[in-house]
């Protein structure tokens, strides 16, 4: 009884100040513990558990929660709920920004229970994708000086972005934002079509993701078949692709016409040639090989919590790592191939800078694309005063991450014999299916890419079907009719145009443009300027930087 006697009105004091007019606060500790948690049980995900439900009692409290909190107006937060009206800590639930709940298993003295350093991993492992497999094609397509500078500028730009939504909810007076999301920020200040923009290019960025995963799988999975056939059957074969020689073999798929398709092979040795034809015939990268993900994938897709694979993420950490090692050896073995041609372009490099430089630029507005979430990344840090050291520490990480393995695989692509317009889009193409290293890194890939995809999917589901529905899982037929659509267009677009490339850089740009370049710019003019501050540098600076996305996504369709 003796936590009851508590008042409910705290004096001023303490390190937390102006929580409210007339300065009155919540005592800290209450303040940092007592957050909504009672949600709907189809609305609650929890990484240890596939279904939670929320108590009788819980539910009641919740009800008194809302009563106490309607004592007062929202701004001045001068009273609190009671300790005894509280659930248990096991009962407590903290808000995604997708409507859905996660649960936690108590209040900490902070925010969250992440340490600076756990939160910059989080934020390095959820940056880092599929765009690190095409960042030396784009520095090929840019020039190697233009893509370094580039990577640099695209950085710090996508940083100072990512700032701004971060101190988005703050700059909002005489409101309540310790919950809000960023799509919550956009609509407060642009009301419902800040809502549905938002829901939109968030929907882009996940499809276009999904689509792309769906490309990078079947060709990890083609190869990964190809070369346990090989192995098991005795079987040496050689890609009729120009390529070097030596152990450290690396080829040129995009040869020019004159050389004979990519999927065609020759098999030097032993083996039962119609066997492996027969092989070649129904494991085929883009006429086969897709439509087999969908027999794996669909069940996935149609899973009503994806809990069980939030286990593997992990995976993308060791993958990332692993993709650094193999760069690092295959740069060893190979050694440096530069030559500078700053404005010329010869048969074996490509000129310094070129005009095809906004390829770049798309693949890395997805690369360094965590502006929709790195809201609630950042709720979980310990120390709130380090968010911004910690988001800066991050980007810089994930740049460092981006510049090395562009700039090495560029650097050490054998030219002679090859050009480094032989450089794929997914730099692992430039190595045969039966390089030992690679091999290892597409499994890896792989089984990320299959652990992670029903997670894009559920998120996917959640953002639209509660919209149209207010349900995540209205049924499964609504549930198997989107994950078809979704699957189909992936299909689609590993048979017709696997260009992981263009698909990164067309959804990467898309995307950016709202959540990076424009409605960050655009909600920190309308703060200042309804607060008086608003200056012509600022006015200038901030429309040149929306200028910059919308060149950025025309650039696009013109290249």
């Amino acid at each position: 009884m003796e936590e009851d006697t508590k008042p409910i009105l705290v004096p001023v004091g303490g390190d937390e100040s102006n929580y409210g007019i007339m300065n009155i606060q919540f005592n800290p500790e209450d303040y940092k513990c007592k957050r909504p948690f009672h949600v709907e049980p189809t609305n609650i995900v929890s990484v240890n558990d596939d279904m939670q439900r929320v108590t009788d009692e819980a539910s009641a409290m919740n009800k008194r929660i809302h009563y106490y909190s309607r004592l007062t107006s929202p701004a001045d937060r001068a009273l609190i709920a009671p300790d005894h009206v509280l659930p248990a800590p096991d009962e407590i639930y903290v808000y995604s920004p997708l409507g859905t709940a996660f649960k936690v298993d108590s209040c900490t003295d902070g925010y969250g229970k992440n340490s600076s350093l756990v939160t910059i991993f989080m934020i390095w492992n959820t940056m880092m994708g599929t765009s690190i497999l095409s960042i030396p094609w784009g520095i090929k397509q840019a020039g190697f000086t233009s893509g370094i500078i580039l990577i640099l500028l695209m950085g710090i730009l996508t940083f100072y972005c990512c700032y701004r939504v971060v101190k988005s909810r703050q700059m909002i007076p005489l409101t309540d934002t310790l919950n809000w999301e960023f799509p919550d920020v956009c609509k407060y200040y642009f009301g419902s079509f800040g809502q549905w923009s938002s829901l939109l290019f968030s929907m882009v960025s996940l499809v276009g993701a999904m689509i792309v995963y769906w490309v990078l799988m079947s060709n990890f999975l083609f190869n990964t078949g190809k070369f346990i056939y090989n192995f098991v059957h005795d079987i040496n074969v050689t890609d009729i692709v120009p390529g070097t020689n030596g152990s450290n073999k690396v080829i040129c798929p995009s040869a020019p016409s004159d050389h004979p398709p990519q999927n065609r092979s020759v098999m030097f040795s032993s083996g039962n040639r119609t066997g492996f034809e027969l092989f070649e015939e129904w494991w085929d990268k883009s006429k086969t090989v897709p439509f087999y993900l969908i027999v794996v994938l669909l069940p996935l897709l149609n899973l009503k919590s994806p809990s069980f694979f939030a286990k593997f993420n992990v995976l993308g950490t060791v993958s990332v790592v692993y993709l650094v090692f193999l760069v690092t050896v295959k740069a060893a073995h190979l050694g440096i191939h530069l030559e500078f041609n700053w404005f010329t372009e010869n048969e074996f490099f490509v000129p310094e800078f070129r005009i095809l430089f906004p390829q770049l630029t798309g693949v890395l507005t997805l690369a360094f694309f965590i502006h929709n979430c790195v809201i609630t990344l950042l709720q979980n840090n310990r120390n709130q005063e380090n968010n911004v050291r910690d988001l800066f520490i991050a980007y810089f990480l994930v740049g460092l991450t981006y510049m090395y393995v562009g700039v090495i695989i560029f650097a050490s692509f054998p030219s002679p014999p090859l050009s480094k317009e032989c450089i794929e889009q997914n730099f692992l193409d430039n190595f045969p299916s039966d390089d030992i290293m690679s091999f290892v890194a597409r499994i890896f890939l792989l089984f990320q890419m299959m652990t992670v995809y029903p997670l894009l999917g559920y998120l996917a589901r959640v953002q639209l079907l509660r919209q149209f529905f207010g349900n995540a899982y209205p049924s499964l037929f609504h549930v198997l009719i989107l994950n078809l659509a979704i699957a189909g267009a992936g299909v689609a677009m590993a048979r017709f145009y696997p260009n992981i490339g263009g698909i990164i850089r067309y959804s990467g740009a898309t995307c950016g443009l709202a959540f990076v370049f424009v409605f960050p710019s655009l909600i920190y003019m309308i703060t200042l300027h309804r607060a008086g501050q608003l200056t012509w540098p600022a006015l200038i600076i901030h429309i040149f930087i929306i200028l910059l996305g919308l060149a950025n996504l025309i650039a696009q369709f013109l290249l």
